[in-house]
Parts: structure tokens; sequence; C-alpha cells
């Protein structure tokens, strides 16, 4: 596998070497001794995954202190636009995004640590998005951020004339700042 720190130090992409013959293809989605020696030391709890159409928007979401997850997403069906924003306290990246799109066919995951905001926007007719976290959902916890908060600046791919299709939860988001990071 391929392991590339992008511009937000701590957020990687990983792009695995896929067999492929007339028979379809192989490839290894995680091993865990060489994603340590990469990124540092992560153990996943839980696997959860999400089937969506074309238009769903899913974030800004995070999990605040003392219930924070880092995460490992991936596409196995369709295309998304994946996008991470550093929360972290006192980061001179805080508030700045990194965005990629993940789909069936390039086969990238996106690893997110802890203290970011986790979103994405499906491009193709529906998107299955799988992703393993290292610490268990807390109701307590569960933070949602407006999606289209100027302070992000992020371009979610979304066709002009269009809206995405959103949840009431991430409707109602805050916006950065009328939100207490680890209320």
């Amino acid at each position: 596998m391929k392991y590339t720190e992008t511009s937000i130090p701590g957020v990687w992409i990983i792009e695995p070497e896929v067999f492929g013959d007339s028979r379809g293809y192989f490839f290894e989605a995680f091993k865990q001794q060489e994603f340590e020696h990469h990124v540092g030391p992560v153990q996943f709890v839980q696997e959860n995954e999400s089937r969506s159409t074309q238009g769903v928007l899913r974030g800004l979401h995070y999990q605040a202190d003392p219930f924070p997850q880092a995460k490992l997403v991936r596409v196995i069906l369709g295309a998304v636009l994946d996008v991470a924003v550093d929360l972290r306290p006192g980061s001179p990246t805080f508030a700045q995004h990194i965005a990629v799109e993940l789909s069936a066919d390039n086969k990238q995951q996106l690893f997110i640590p802890r203290g970011f905001a986790h979103g994405f926007h499906v491009l193709s007719p529906e998107a299955v998005f799988t992703y393993k976290v290292d610490n268990l959902y807390s109701p307590a916890g569960e933070r949602t951020l407006r999606y289209d908060d100027p302070a992000f600046r992020i371009n979610w791919q979304i066709p002009d004339g269009q809206s995405p299709i959103l949840s009431p939860k991430d409707q109602q988001a805050p916006r950065l700042g009328q939100e207490n990071l680890n209320k």
C-alpha cells in the first residue's frame, strides 16, 4: 500500500496495490502492522457502513471530548467527495479541510485522526460507504457543524441549481463558533 500524508498533518490517503486479472481483482484493504508503521498506533473497535443516493450530503459530524473518534473511510460502491475539517484547538491548520474523491474504482481510503469533523457528498447514483472507528459512538459526544459554513470554504461539487439532500440534524447544524466544540 502507498501511504501519503496530506497537507494537514495526521490525515492520510491510503492507496492499495490492486491485483487484477480476467477473474476480477484482489487487494489488502487493511494491514495493522503496515498501518501503524506509517500512521501510528490506532486500535479500531467498530466498523460501520451506510448506503446513500446521489446528492446526499452527510456531515459535518464529529465526536467531542471525551468521546473523539479517528476514522478510516472508504467507498465500496460508487463515488463520494470525502471531507475532513481540522477542529483541533491550537492546530496551525484549524478550520482547514482536505477533500478527496473516494470511489469503488480508485479504492483509496482516507484516515482522519481524532479532532476532525467529517462529511461526504455522494457523486454517483448511489454509494456504499464504510468506515472503521477507534472509539464507540456516544450520543453525549455527538456534534454536527454546517456543511456550508463559510469558515471552511468547502467546494462540495454540488451541481449549479441543486441543493444537497440533508438529514434534519444536518439542516439545523450550527456554524463554527456557534457551538462549543467540547460541550
